[in-house]
């Protein structure tokens, strides 16, 4: 599965134009206040205050102006009286037995019955073993695909395909699990307004959607109420839908269909869509449980999402690293970018990249000529700048650099200073449910006649940058750092640093002692400060984030030092600040600092984690070493631990 740019309307001006009105049109739709039911089911609204039916759907108008209590159903009573603390409710009304669903959020308070459908009542016992057999993949199109499977299964269905929508609103068919006579639509991509904003925005509040039948005439709602307060339909199972979609749906030979939303932190990434080429429905306890199971399936891909992006941003740093760690040293930064082995190409793969520092350029790769890209870049001004379609977004600046399609401008400070990268025209065939073209429909708001494949050739764009833009601007931070950082006389080594934190390390710590205790001239303090059960964030969460932990504290004992004051990374979770000019009490105090700045919660990757610490004092004494200076402070550490840890000892 490939996220492909800004494709939603296949890049087609006239295309875009009649795709942006269906857009618009389709947001004006009253969906959620459409005034009719599905004529399956029955729907009340009844007035908190009277008891009163003030809502009816026409099956039961005779309803109107009554109160309830005169069908003589307790079991019905009690759905209505107690709200959704059971959902639903089996109840007999009027000679038959429905599934009721209570809605205690609405006004007036709706209560919606559902026919129970016959020799369904334990299939949703299957639900379970398709969740198991689910929780073991990790990879997300098995996943999606192997979901798909199951629901199909235990719905009965027809078709069952998952869609996933990219981010620049238009859709794919990731899994189609079919019936052997129908025609595959695994791999299309369908525009955004085949499931416009305002219809994925009720996936969110309610997570499944049925159509019965698509040649029903649905039942009106008759109303006591005044005509200016329209009943609001968005969290019913009955609602009936927009006559585009039903038209949508039997184009596509869709009969009936149920629906199910993948929700990731309140957004609708994809869905699960059944399908069948005659009426059919599921019962509401089944829809239920298929909810609980689109639920499932967002958790594991958002989690295998989030490994995916941990790991790629793990790899991508170490690149960083690589490629930035000479830049620390007396290297020209142009050669180290531009010349050496890796490029920046290795961090962000373009056609070329243009880098201007001090008034000098390098280069690497295909580029056009740099004093043409640089006016340009000087006319856009200071700031970061992206596009993949430079010709047809701002054709006044691609005259000045032919060839060039994708641009990707990285500032590294003041003067102009910046990185810049360019890429090529790339054409990318993009195949379509259903042909993008005019000729495929009755109107420019009509739903398409066909949706069998249609593959259309996309120009005029390059690779998008995706993940590579952030890449790109995190390597221009890790650029400027190392630039400023080698204008500092602490880290004209490299060597003496601990790359994870970017504290000093053992070896420097070593010399450093030394130099210390060898003169007498000023009073030296070592607090020793170990991480508390740090062994668990790393079975917990992994070593990745706890290598971030350990990052963060670094940065924050380096703020909490005084100017005097060195702080070392020893090894592991181990830490060492050398308090210089500095007696016990001083020194207790800057460790008292060091353990309030490391239980500040700590945010890596979206994770919330709360880590404490000991620390040792030890002030050395004359003619200490640095050996039994560390040895003593290691032990006073080791008091603290046993007095119950997260504390000083002196």
């Amino acid at each position: 599965m490939t996220d492909l740019p800004h494709l939603a309307y296949g890049g087609d001006p006239a295309r875009d134009e009649a795709e942006l009105l269906r857009l618009q049109e389709c947001s004006t739709e009253p969906i959620r206040t459409i005034g009719r039911i599905q004529s399956h089911g029955a729907l009340f609204g009844v007035d908190e205050q009277t008891g009163l039916v003030v809502v009816a759907s026409e099956n039961v108008e005779h309803w109107l102006g009554r109160d309830l209590r005169e069908a003589g159903s307790e079991t019905l009573l009690w759905a209505l009286r107690d709200g959704t603390a059971v959902d639903p409710v089996r109840a007999e009304f009027e000679g038959a037995v429905y599934d009721v669903i209570p809605h205690a959020d609405t006004t007036p308070r709706l209560l919606e019955l559902e026919p129970v459908v016959p020799g369904m009542d334990y299939v949703r016992t299957g639900v379970v073993g398709a969740i198991q057999r689910l929780a073991g993949v990790s990879d997300p199109d098995d996943l999606r695909r192997q979901a798909a499977r199951e629901i199909k299964a235990i719905t009965g269905y027809d078709r069952v395909m998952c869609y996933h929508f990219h981010d620049d609103g238009h859709g794919q068919v990731v899994a189609d699990e079919r019936e052997p006579d129908m025609e595959s639509y695994f791999g299309l991509h369908f525009p955004a307004s085949d499931i416009p904003v305002q219809a994925r925005a009720l996936y969110i509040e309610k997570r499944s959607r049925v159509i019965a039948d698509t040649e029903d005439p649905g039942l009106a709602l008759q109303t006591l109420l005044p005509a200016d307060a329209p009943i609001d339909l968005g969290p019913t199972e009955l609602r009936a839908s927009s006559p585009h979609h039903l038209q949508f749906m039997r184009n596509m030979g869709q009969v009936s269909t149920v629906s199910f939303g993948i929700v990731v932190d309140d957004r609708l990434v994809g869905m699960f869509t059944c399908a069948h080429r005659s009426p059919r429905r599921i019962p509401v306890l089944l829809r239920r449980a298929l909810e609980v199971l689109a639920t499932h399936v967002a958790t594991q891909l958002a989690s295998a999402e989030q490994i995916r992006r941990l790991r790629r941003q793990l790899e991508v740093r170490e690149r960083r690293t690589a490629l930035t760690a000479p830049i620390y040293g007396r290297s020209d930064v142009g050669s180290v970018l531009m010349g050496g082995e890796p490029t920046v190409l290795d961090i962000v793969p373009a056609d070329g990249a243009l880098l201007r520092l001090d008034g000098a350029v390098t280069t690497v790769g295909v580029v056009p000529p740099p004093a043409r890209l640089f006016a340009v870049v000087d006319e856009l001004g200071p700031g970061r700048y992206l596009w993949e379609a430079l010709p047809l977004e701002h054709p006044e600046l691609a005259v000045e650099i032919p060839g060039v399609t994708g641009l990707l401008v990285v500032p590294l400070g003041g003067d102009g200073d910046a990185l810049v990268f360019v890429r090529s025209e790339v054409a990318h065939t993009v195949d379509w449910l259903g042909e993008q073209t005019p000729a495929n429909r009755d109107t420019p708001l009509s739903p398409r006649r066909s949706f069998s494949a249609w593959t259309e050739s996309v120009t005029g764009r390059s690779l998008p940058w995706g993940e590579h833009a952030q890449d790109a601007f995190d390597l221009g931070e890790d650029i400027r750092a190392a630039i400023v950082a080698r204008t500092q006389a602490e880290l004209a080594e490299l060597a003496l640093r601990d790359a994870l934190t970017g504290l000093h390390n053992r070896r420097f710590l070593d010399d450093r002692l030394d130099d210390l205790l060898q003169s007498s001239e000023k009073a030296v303090a070592v607090v020793f400060l170990d991480l508390d059960d740090f062994k668990l964030v790393n079975d917990t969460y992994g070593h990745e984030v706890g290598d971030g932990v350990l990052a963060t504290i670094g940065r924050r004992l380096s703020g909490i030092t005084r100017a005097s004051d060195v702080a070392v990374r020893l090894g592991g979770d181990e830490f060492i600040i050398v308090c210089v000019d500095a007696g016990p009490a001083e020194a207790a105090a800057v460790a008292g600092r060091a353990l309030g700045a490391i239980t500040e919660p700590i945010l890596v990757r979206d994770i919330e984690i709360r880590v404490k610490a000991s620390a040792g004092v030890v002030a050395a004494r004359r003619g200490s070493s640095p050996g039994e200076l560390l040895d003593a402070a290691d032990a006073a550490m080791y008091r603290a631990k046993r007095d119950g840890g997260g504390r000083v000892s002196v």
